[in-house]
């Protein structure tokens, strides 16, 4: 299996103290790969490296074998919905899209497309700061995917979506990955993640576990919260 996302010895410090610690996965072709941490684990300040958002202190994020800032059309090659993400000031939902594709220099049609498949389309003139979390998580995501690009990178995605809303969040994941695609996902809903990764890594400043679902709860035989809490000291 290919690698279209690979961290390498990652380290990051803040006044002193130790962000991310020599933090070293991949993400492969046709898989959902979870990022999995406490408040505080590093996780946002790994993804942000992984994205030149933050300088590494040592080590290397490669996208498709380079840095994700010298990638020529990024956004045709991944599609990212971080957590804090910030919106136009006083846009409407089709006018929020409509800028990033005119950005990213997708068809006006698109659009269109995307509203409809993230479950917009009764917000298309709604102003963006009137939605609710849950509705902002789906523009998010609606911006992630304009280009239908092969990597998504996506920073608690389920945050303020209902059971409806993160069972459609799972499937359109899993839907990705199943045709080839390769999905980075950050999340705190661990029950949930069991049910949508196929790989995980574990971090706490340094990796705890990498390797598959599987390989961590002995093909089910534990459940994914029970070895998180083992592994990361709150049994």
């Amino acid at each position: 299996m290919t690698s279209p996302l690979v961290a390498s010895h990652l380290s990051k410090t803040y006044k002193g103290r130790a962000a991310v610690d020599d933090v070293s996965f991949a993400g492969r072709s046709g898989r959902v790969l979870g990022l999995l941490g406490k408040n505080g684990a590093g996780k946002t300040t790994t993804i942000k490296m992984l994205l030149d958002l933050v300088r590494p202190e040592r080590g290397t994020a490669e996208i498709n074998g380079r840095p994700y800032s010298t990638t020529v059309d990024a956004a045709r090659h991944v599609g990212v919905a971080l957590d804090d993400m910030s919106f136009l000031p006083g846009a409407t939902v089709r006018f929020e899209l409509g800028v990033w594709a005119t950005t990213i220099g997708v068809p006006p049609v698109r659009v269109d497309e995307v509203i409809e498949n993230v479950g917009l389309r009764e917000h298309v003139g709604s102003k963006v700061k009137s939605l609710s979390t849950g509705e902002k998580k789906r523009l998010s995501l609606g911006i992630a995917l304009l280009a239908e690009p092969p990597l998504l990178i996506l920073d608690e995605p389920s945050n303020g979506l209902d059971p409806v809303g993160i069972r459609w969040m799972r499937q359109l994941i899993r839907a990705h990955a199943d045709k080839g695609g390769t999905v980075l996902l950050s999340s705190h809903i661990l029950s949930e993640m069991q049910q949508t990764i196929d790989d995980v890594v574990i971090m706490q400043q340094r990796v705890l576990f990498d390797g598959t679902l599987d390989e961590l709860t002995s093909r089910g035989a534990s459940s994914l919260e029970d070895r998180f809490f083992e592994l990361t000291g709150d049994e």
